[in-house]
């Protein structure tokens, strides 16, 4: 595999230079208006790279941010690499049999005018560019922390040039050329921005990919069971999802490839569809969770109604996709916990529940909630082909993953050392030991006293130390207090207690000074 993606490469390098000669294009001969506002959604889906990167990097432990970014980099430059020497060809060219397209060119953004748009073909480019960089990045965040770098980038390199292109052909190969042979599409499925070609792809290749890597260590204890495993930065996260939501703006409103009154009520949808799914995703879990992995879930109930919305953001009312949002918050929460707790999947970022649950739900909801005047076929029929398309993803998806990661496991590896595993990796080598950043002991530096049940103070450990101490004896014999570090973080009572012992002894055998009072 590898070597067949450098020997295209090289083929490519050496092409006659008249063959890449940029195409001169007329500016009457394009809607000035389209063009800039499709080239914004383009600037916009680029956004979401430093969204994921930024949701992930809060996510994973602290010892895999710099892995995790260096992959997000590195999945950007294979998408736009393989996107760009092949990828784009086989997705839009010439179809063949109705299976790939095939038009050397449109190889190595050659011929780009050739299309039937009303925009520059180059801008149509970029804007299908940044799509295959996103469903690549939904692979990244799923096998984190356990996942060596080249590896990753040989499995997103052969998805940018070969899973992406050839399923994104069967449902979109006729927004290039109008008469070419999409065979989902002429079928009568509807995927508008790609709840299914770009989420539920990238999905299913991050699924494979974890169960053929394996969870990380430590991630589940010997019967199974699910164990904590303290992720980062959660106020990084929840940035990364307002960037996503931000580009998503351009990912539904751009792809009407036109700019119209129709994009202002599609980004409505996106907005609300967010919105009412981060709530019933939150409440639901407050509710009927036990709060478990409430922030994980609030945050990803809200990138599930994005995805779910993105399918028929373009034929569903504002409030069938308040409904979708709704919905897809709970579908996110369920998934959540089935994936983990049933199946034994670690996915550290939630990528399943988002991209897989959402995609596969927003495809249906082009049937379930779309303007029947708005829909290619009659409802149930059109459900009918929504599911027809869901399984020809899902089928052809996982079986090429397999295949991929199962070559790639047997001629390189997928995994990383344990060391690197448990302290850290950059970029295929150990982290520096002074990234480890960890400490042999936590100290003690502040004390939280439980005053009433929803009352407490803080105080230095000096304070707490100099407290009469029947009192503060009562306070450790009835565990009403609490103890903390100078990084804000708690220490167990048990590992406390054994740091103050010592000061707490040499204060009871203290004898009293006459000039001073023992605080003990």
């Amino acid at each position: 595999m590898l070597y067949f993606t450098v020997t295209t490469i090289s083929i490519f390098l050496f092409l006659p230079t008249t063959l890449l000669a940029t195409e001169t294009v007329n500016a009457e001969s394009f809607n000035i208006p389209d063009t800039l506002w499709v080239l914004l959604s383009a600037f916009l889906v680029f956004l979401m790279q430093a969204g994921f990167k930024t949701l992930e990097t809060g996510l994973v432990q602290k010892e895999h941010r710099s892995s995790v970014g260096s992959k997000n980099l590195m999945d950007l430059v294979a998408g736009v690499l393989g996107f760009f020497l092949v990828g784009f060809g086989f997705m839009f060219g010439k179809s063949y049999l109705g299976i790939i397209g095939f038009e050397p060119d449109l190889f190595v953004g050659q011929n780009l005018h050739n299309g039937d748009l009303t925009i520059p073909g180059i801008v149509f480019f970029l804007f299908q560019l940044v799509f295959a960089g996103t469903a690549l990045t939904i692979v990244s965040g799923a096998m984190s922390g356990r996942t060596g770098v080249v590896p990753y980038f040989i499995g997103s390199l052969v998805t940018a040039i070969v899973i992406y292109p050839v399923f994104g052909h069967w449902a979109w190969g006729n927004l290039f050329y109008n008469n070419n042979m999409a065979w989902l599409a002429n079928m009568g499925f509807m995927d508008f921005a790609g709840s299914t070609v770009v989420h539920t792809v990238g999905a299913c290749v991050g699924l494979v990919g974890m169960i053929m890597v394996g969870p990380r260590i430590g991630r589940f204890d010997h019967e199974g069971k699910p164990k904590n495993m303290k992720a980062s930065d959660y106020s990084y996260s929840i940035l990364g999802v307002m960037l996503l939501w931000i580009g998503w703006w351009g990912f539904n409103g751009g792809s009407t490839l036109t700019f119209t009154s129709d994009v202002f009520e599609i980004i409505l949808n996106t907005n609300v569809a967010g919105a009412s799914a981060c709530f019933s995703a939150f409440f639901y879990c407050y509710f009927f969770q036990d709060r478990g992995d409430l922030i994980e879930k609030m945050m990803g109930g809200a990138l599930t109604g994005l995805v779910a919305i993105t399918a028929c953001c373009n034929v569903v009312s504002p409030m069938s996709s308040l409904i979708i949002g709704l919905v897809s918050g709970v579908i996110h929460n369920v998934g959540y916990d089935l994936m983990l707790k049933v199946f034994k999947v670690d996915d550290p970022v939630g990528a399943i529940p988002v991209h897989g649950f959402g995609g596969i739900f927003g495809t249906l909801c082009v049937a379930l909630f779309g303007k029947q005047e708005l829909l290619i076929l009659p409802r149930w029929e059109q459900l009918l082909i929504q599911m027809i398309g869901i399984e020809v993803c899902v089928t052809f998806t996982v079986i090429v993953s397999i295949a991929m990661f199962k070559l790639i496991k047997v001629f390189y590896g997928l995994r990383v050392s344990p060391e690197q595993e448990i302290k850290g990796m950059l970029m295929g080598r150990s982290m520096p030991v002074e990234f480890y950043d960890v400490e042999e002991e936590q100290k003690v530096r502040y004390v939280s006293v439980k005053i009433s049940e929803k009352g407490y103070n803080l105080m230095d450990v000096k304070d707490f130390i100099a407290l009469d101490p029947v009192y503060r004896l009562d306070l450790l014999e009835t565990k009403k207090v609490s103890f903390i570090n100078d990084q804000g973080e708690g220490i167990e009572f048990v590992d406390a207690m054994k740091q103050l012992h010592s000061v707490f002894e040499s204060l009871n055998n203290r004898t009293t000074d006459p000039d001073s009072q023992s605080i003990a």
